[in-house]
């Protein structure tokens, strides 16, 4: 009897060893959208990788509204899939780059690349588990990601955060703008042919009238 109402209460209680359907979930869209940034960033193809980006985006939307925070949910679609991705498309057609399969997006420092992005997920789940250790968030409750809460932690303790990330926007968008104002070889060859023409054509007038 004893044994019987220890199992039940323990396929009942929550823990790693009884997911949810909601976890199961929330584990196979973070998956996904590890396998999509993944490929994002090892493709040769720009513009397959600005595509990768909006699924590794759009699933980690999914993974907010699976934690009940809606409002960070409809931001990052509004915001990262629907307007970051449109700016590096833009710069793509911008600065000219390749469009199909080029050689030269592959910069030849995938290990150091490579090193770079463990270190960086390390120190991500050290401070994750650092902050939350055993607290657990239930996923069946009613929404707490709410406009005003956001706000409030927003603007209250990640202030410095919040504006070093507009500056690093700005950053990106001037550059973006520099590297679409230089000229290309073939527009300077383009600018020369003409002069080069008209010269030819003084000369040969020039020619004629001595004759």
């Amino acid at each position: 009897m004893i044994l019987a109402r220890t199992l039940a209460a323990s396929a009942t209680a929550h823990g790693f060893l009884s997911p949810t359907g909601v976890e199961a979930v929330f584990l196979l869209v973070g998956l996904v959208t590890l396998g999509a940034a993944l490929v994002a960033v090892t493709t040769k193809q720009l513009v397959h990788a600005a595509l990768w980006l909006v699924v590794a985006l759009g699933g980690l939307a999914v993974e907010y509204l699976l934690l009940t925070a809606e409002f960070i949910a409809w931001v990052q679609v509004l915001i990262y899939v629907g307007s970051v991705v449109v700016l590096l498309l833009f710069g793509l057609m911008l600065t000219r780059a390749p469009v199909g399969r080029s050689p030269d997006a592959d910069s030849g420092n995938r290990p150091v690349a490579a090193a770079v992005a463990l270190a960086a997920a390390a120190a991500l789940v050290w401070v994750v588990v650092d902050a939350f250790r055993t607290t657990w968030i239930g996923l069946d409750g009613p929404a707490q990601g709410s406009a005003e809460v956001s706000g409030r932690f927003l603007f209250r303790h990640w202030v410095l955060p919040f504006e070093a990330l507009s500056v690093l926007l700005l950053a990106a968008l001037v550059g973006a703008i520099v590297l679409s104002r230089k000229k290309s070889p073939e527009d300077d060859t383009d600018t020369e042919a003409p002069e080069e023409t008209e010269d030819t054509d003084e000369s040969g007038e020039a020619a004629e009238e001595t004759r």
